[in-house]
């Protein structure tokens, strides 16, 4: 597959990770938000940090798996996902809702579902070149 071929297949699969994890982070933001009702912001970030570990361990399994490495170069991949997705996520998902929910009065889940749009491309390229960058690059039939 050619690399621009590659690189679409990525995006897809990028995204299809993305569109369960919009689920599980709506679903848990609806929940978070009935338990620290008025805590808009705080039941967010809890959301959005579950959600960052389930789509990382989607990403190492499906989206990248052809970059998988040793366990030191999974932790390292770990920590580069949560500091590159983990602030465009953060900031730009806290930053939105502030302005969505508190400026223009949205619901909190829909102006949630805005803010993860708008920061899924920034976190696709962070995620391909820099988060799962390099790495071992297995062969398909090799894959466990």
């Amino acid at each position: 597959m050619s690399g621009l071929a590659a690189g679409f297949a990525r995006w897809g699969k990028f995204n299809l990770v993305g569109v369960v994890g919009t689920g599980v982070q709506l679903g848990l933001l609806a929940a978070f938000s009935r338990v620290a009702h008025g805590h808009y912001l705080w039941a967010t970030a809890a959301a959005i940090e579950v959600t960052l570990l389930h789509n990382f361990c989607w990403h190492v399994r499906f989206t990248w798996r052809e970059r998988r490495g040793d366990g030191a170069s999974l932790w390292r991949r770990m920590v580069r996902f949560q500091a590159a997705n983990g602030v465009v996520s953060m900031v730009g998902n806290l930053g939105l809702m502030r302005v969505l929910v508190s400026g223009a009065g949205m619901p909190v889940v829909v102006a949630n579902g805005i803010a993860i749009v708008c920061c899924s491309v920034v976190n696709f390229a962070a995620a391909e070149w820099w988060a799962f960058a390099g790495g071992s690059e297995v062969v398909e039939g090799q894959l466990g």
